[in-house]
C-alpha cells in the first residue's frame, strides 16, 4: 500500500514539473506594456 502511495506522488510530481517547465516556456509571461504620463506639482514659493 505504501509503495503504491509513493510511487503514485512521485508521478503526480514528475508529471507537475514537465507541466511547469513547459508553461514556462510556451507560455506567454511577457507583461504588457504601455506608456504613463503623471503630472508633477512643485511647491517652489
Amino acid at each position: 500500500m505504501f509503495r503504491w502511495l509513493f510511487r503514485l506522488i512521485l508521478i503526480a510530481l514528475l508529471f507537475g514539473g514537465i507541466g511547469l517547465v513547459g508553461y514556462a516556456y510556451l507560455g506567454d509571461l511577457s507583461p504588457d506594456q504601455s506608456d504613463v504620463t503623471t503630472p508633477v506639482i512643485l511647491n517652489a514659493d
